[in-house]
């Protein structure tokens, strides 16, 4: 059953202070992978309430890989969570609307933000409403052959022009299957009186357009009419984007979506700054509350956090642990070219005559979901938080890794052809080290990256700044902190995606006067210093890599009758030899998981 979650925060003499002074709050829509919230903050920085409300994981049976979200169902929970924030501060004796009076209790709703899982994908028409297919989410693996085989053997051939490797990640390859697939969407595009109906967009366009436009009469339709926008952070996801001029590119889109004409005047949206007032939301989206309140930020989520941890100086850096994991580096207004398998991409703008600040990203698919995955389909824990108890249960890990490459590797690899393994497995491993490989593996993929950024950018990082609910996990912030050999430090307010689209929003109007104020707003809350060794550590990462090799050509990517298998490492760009699928790693591979059933499966285990 999915979760929804009404948010009452402590409303002490600070918070209630801070409201009757400034009489302003600040609004974020977080729009992710697993759930949908709308928080809103107070000119301080606190947050005032919340609501959250999980949507539907969609995965195709006989299609090993799809990912799927209703756009429906994600735009009806937002309205569910508007209304919901708005009850709650309703029965705290507050009144809002998008101007306050004379009321010591009527506040401001200054403005919205929106931040959102980046690459996932929706086509729709805008003036029927009607979306054509199912959002597709950007750990979908579908697209893995289109780009394989727009790359040609150069995993790298437009990385030049858009910072990005040709990978299944991307928005792009993901209109391109759309096109190749959905025929209404093509009847449309043929046809001149429907062609400039057609939208593609990512979650923050297809939001934007419901809260800017007005209801449309069929059950089964978003709104129509509304604005058709992105902003800087989620067009450099695409594979369509010139990152150096942020205007979309035709020669890209054609390459990318080659053999289809796409209008991109009017298929895709308009490309604006991130902290920027777009619109005001209207009156008939659905949402009466929100007439007139302006929508000032747009923010990819892991920029959104980048923001939110008041990370502004180049060098400055931050780790996102959610259901994938993400480190991405402010490296300011220079667009360093990565060589070690890393995404260049635009970490914000403020204001249309602001500078664009870049960054540099590593981007991995599975952390929170590995955890996830050992309570759903292995039933070792019953929920995430029980990971850290088993894992206590051993001291270290015993030569037991885990590479959580369920849908290929990500950065610094780049592997479509990987796939999750478990090595170093013996009769007296049992479900604690099982736990702690899981939770060391996010440690592991960290430090993949945080090397990567060091000699990508030539600049070591001192500390780390965290967030997400993987920090949390005490167990694995420490061990964090020991593999990569600097102080983790985790800020007072955790909801940095949330409050980064909030700043940006109350910079665009004001609230705010400057990044120096937003800056005094954070503060840290937990500091986990290394404790390991540097050979203990240097051992350790070793034995990772070789578990990482391991996991490395399990399926073919490109064609079933291709002779020659190869795959371009998007580290070094050369081409390297897959390995082959003989019996005998069938043989292994089936014998570590007939132990793994029956270690599992024992009713002597010592947590038993």
């Amino acid at each position: 059953m999915l979760s929804f979650e009404m948010n009452v925060e402590v409303f002490d003499d600070v918070l209630i202070s801070d409201l009757k002074e400034s009489k302003v709050l600040i609004g974020a829509i977080d729009q992710g992978t697993s759930s949908t919230r709308l928080l809103v903050f107070s000119k301080g920085g606190r947050i005032a309430a919340s609501a959250q409300m999980e949507h539907t994981q969609i995965f195709m049976p006989g299609h090993a890989g799809w990912h799927e979200h209703d756009p429906l169902e994600i735009w009806n929970n937002t309205k569910a969570c508007i209304a919901a924030v708005f009850k709650i501060l309703q029965e705290k004796g507050f009144s809002v609307s998008s101007t306050s009076d004379g009321d010591a209790k009527a506040l401001s709703l200054a403005a919205i933000g929106i931040t959102n899982q980046r690459e996932t994908t929706i086509a729709w028409n805008k003036v029927t409403g009607k979306p054509y297919h199912n959002a597709i989410v950007w750990d979908d693996t579908r697209t893995t052959s289109i780009a394989f085989h727009l790359a040609a053997g150069n995993i790298n051939k437009l990385r030049s022009r858009t910072g990005l490797p040709l990978a299944s990640y991307f928005a792009g390859t993901k209109v391109k299957w759309l096109l190749d697939n959905i025929e209404e969407l093509q009847r449309d595009l043929a046809n001149p009186v429907t062609r400039d109906q057609v939208a593609f967009g990512t979650v923050d366009s297809w939001l934007v357009f419901q809260l800017t436009g007005a209801e449309a009469l069929s059950p089964n339709a978003g709104n129509v009419g509304g604005i058709f926008v992105t902003d800087v952070t989620n067009a450099s996801r695409w594979l369509f984007m010139d990152l150096k001029s942020q205007k979309w590119d035709k020669d890209l889109v054609d390459m990318v979506c080659a053999s289809h004409d796409l209008p991109i005047e009017t298929a895709l949206p308009t490309i604006c700054p991130s902290s920027h007032v777009f619109g005001m939301c209207d009156g008939q989206c659905g949402v009466e509350a929100l007439y007139q309140v302006p929508i000032a930020a747009i923010l990819g989520d892991q920029q959104a956090a980048l923001f939110g941890q008041t990370a502004f100086l180049p060098g400055e850096a931050k780790n996102t642990y959610g259901t994938g994991l993400f480190l991405m580096m402010n490296t300011g207004t220079e667009a360093v070219d990565s060589t070690h398998g890393l995404l260049t991409t635009i970490a914000y703008q403020i204001g249309t005559t602001g500078s664009v600040n870049y960054a540099l990203e590593g981007s991995v698919s599975h952390s929170g979901s590995t955890i996830q995955w050992l309570r759903d389909q292995l039933g070792i824990i019953a929920n995430a938080s029980e990971s850290e108890t088993v894992a206590k249960t051993t001291p270290d890990n015993e030569g037991l890794y885990m590479v959580p490459a369920f849908s290929g590797l990500f950065a610094p690899y780049w592997r479509s052809d990987a796939r999750a393994c478990i090595v170093g497995m013996t009769a007296s491993h049992h479900k604690g080290h099982f736990c702690r490989a899981a939770i060391e593996a996010t440690a592991y993929q960290t430090k993949d990256i945080f090397d990567a950024i060091t000699a990508d950018s030539r600049v070591s990082l001192k500390t780390l700044k965290v967030d997400g609910g993987g920090t949390h996990n005490d167990l694995l912030m420490q061990f964090q902190a020991d593999i990569i050999g600097v102080p983790v430090i985790k800020p007072v307010v955790m909801e940095t995606t949330s409050i980064g689209a909030a700043f940006a929003a109350g910079l665009a109007v004001g609230v705010w006067e400057g990044l120096d104020e937003l800056r005094k707003l954070w503060s840290a809350s937990k500091f986990c210093e290394p404790k390991l060794d540097p050979i203990t550590r240097e051992k350790y990462c070793t034995e990772w890599q070789k578990a990482v090799t391991k996991s490395l050509g399990w399926i073919d990517v490109g064609d079933e009758d291709q002779d020659d298998e190869t795959f371009l490492d998007a580290r070094s760009g050369e081409e390297t030899p897959l390995r082959p699928h003989n019996s005998f790693q069938t043989v292994v591979l089936l014998g570590a998981a007939l132990m793994a059933g029956f270690l599992l499966g024992r009713k002597t285990s010592r947590l038993n």
